[in-house]
């Protein structure tokens, strides 16, 4: 039994095992040319009743590389009727999570979809790399949001405006 564990016969095992993981590692292999280039980690409805505003965005991962100064653009549905509201940000290097964010809304009514279009432009804006339409809905309208802040300044203090 012996003689048949020789050293040019476990550098042979071994190498036929690495053949054949490396052939079921290849086969399995996901190509990130096939990826989309951002991955929605989430997004909503944010009601801020101290302050009195109401906004909504989302928050993406870059999960296919895209080249320095590229752009994320997102435009959002005015809950009110108005122009969409267009936010945009420059891909870097320091990061690859981005949140966007719409300004401050009013107008948002329970259960109704919101719509936020996503684009990714390259560097120069002349070429379009990605879209995605992206819906969101809150669970609560925007009635529960004061129309005047109810604080005022860093320390919260009471807006005397407002008659709180």
């Amino acid at each position: 039994m012996l003689d048949r564990i020789s050293l040019p016969r476990i550098v042979g095992a071994a190498v036929a095992l690495l053949a054949v993981l490396l052939a079921v590692g290849w086969a399995m292999r996901e190509d990130p040319a096939t990826r989309p280039y951002l991955r929605i980690l989430g997004g909503g409805f944010m009601f801020n009743y101290r302050v009195a505003e109401v906004f909504y965005g989302f928050t993406a991962l870059v999960d296919r590389p895209l080249p320095t100064g590229s752009i994320i653009e997102a435009a959002f549905e005015d809950p009110a009727g108005g122009q969409r509201h267009v936010v945009r940000t420059r891909v870097g290097t320091d990061s690859n999570r981005y949140a966007l964010r719409s300004p401050p809304v009013r107008g948002v009514e329970a259960g109704r979809p919101y719509h936020v279009d996503i684009r990714v432009l390259d560097r120069t804006e002349t070429q379009l790399l990605w879209t995605h339409d992206l819906v969101l809905r809150s669970r609560i309208s925007d009635r529960v949001v004061p129309q005047q802040p109810l604080t005022v300044g860093p320390g919260y203090a009471p807006n005397p405006s407002s008659g709180g």
